[in-house]
């Protein structure tokens, strides 16, 4: 489990004083024309637990809720990334998960990209979230929403049964990597079954040493079997999931890159991750990204985004070396 702060961006502040931030954001707000930049200096330069004791002063302050009033008072992109900050982080996955399966078609590429590099843990807290939010069991509501394999592999993933042990059986994984190829490269027809068993319950450094054992085997990587032998959103789950067990932060960089470089940009990614990550290992996808794209983030989102907006996520993202 990644322990919160120390490879993300976001630090709690010194010297915390939730009663001050929360009368500023109440003076930025109420004066005529509210006051961006300072709504934008408090809420980044907080971590998500001071934010939650800024939320409480604010409310007991003004009997309303911060979040209330940032939605009435901001528009947009802007209204989207600085209630995202002030949302507890399974709160908020969990409310991405509620967009993405409403709205008009489920949006698949947020459901893998939230259940492929999400750890047990992190899965456990959005289930809660989304039950203390809905009433209702989140794998309940995914199984009406998909079908076919890829439901399977997503509700796989939703029950957080991915082993956690540290531990790799080389032999076991010299076994998965043999079964994996006698089920895809080396027979007619694919055995999709044993490809989603295998990625959605072994732990992430024994699938580590069966990628390296399927290489030695086939000649071939895991990926490049999979984008052989599979199409579809299968294929782009399976994808993922092989992505996140060699980086988390390597597949996110390349979400945030493809969220700016693709056609138009999608806001919604952008927000997801930087804020989702600040805290957790966001540093490490700045230096993924770097590494992948010899560009910096700072700097893509720099030219990609605009106004108030940008302003936030630079401001979140830290310039590097930074």
């Amino acid at each position: 489990q990644l322990i919160p702060g120390v490879r993300g961006t976001i630090k709690e502040k010194p010297g915390f004083n939730p009663g001050e931030d929360a009368a500023a954001l109440r003076k930025a707000i109420e004066g005529i024309g509210t006051t961006e930049k300072t709504l934008i200096d408090i809420l980044t330069q907080r971590s998500n637990a001071q934010r939650q004791l800024v939320c409480k002063a604010y409310q007991d302050a003004t009997g309303r809720t911060l979040c209330d009033d940032l939605e009435g008072d901001t528009r947009g992109d802007l209204e989207g990334i600085l209630v995202a900050l002030i949302t507890p982080p399974a709160k908020f996955d969990c409310q991405e998960f509620i967009g993405a399966i409403k709205g008009a078609g489920t949006t698949e590429s947020v459901l893998i990209e939230l259940f492929a590099s999400r750890s047990n843990h992190q899965i456990k807290a959005m289930c809660d979230a989304y039950l203390a939010e809905t009433g209702r069991a989140l794998i309940h509501d995914l199984k009406s929403e998909v079908s076919g394999d890829f439901e399977k592999t997503l509700l796989i993933l939703a029950e957080g049964k991915r082993v956690e042990s540290t531990n790799v059986d080389v032999a076991k994984a010299k076994e998965d990597a043999k079964i994996l190829y006698e089920a895809g490269e080396k027979k007619w027809g694919t055995d999709e079954s044993k490809f989603i068993d295998i990625l959605c319950h072994r732990s992430v450094p024994q699938l580590r040493q069966t990628l390296v054992e399927y290489k030695s085997l086939s000649g071939k990587t895991l990926q490049e079997s999979i984008e052989r032998e599979m199409s579809g959103r299968l294929e782009d789950i399976l994808v993922a999931i092989v992505k996140c067990v060699k980086s988390v932060p390597a597949y996110l960089a390349e979400r945030l890159y493809k969220s700016m470089k693709g056609a138009g940009t999608t806001e919604s990614t952008l927000t997801r991750i930087i804020v989702g990550r600040s805290e957790v290992d966001l540093q490490d996808i700045k230096a993924e990204y770097k590494k992948l794209f010899g560009t910096s983030l700072y700097s893509d989102i720099e030219s990609e985004t605009s106004g108030d907006f940008r302003q936030t996520l630079l401001k979140i993202c830290g310039e590097d070396g930074k």
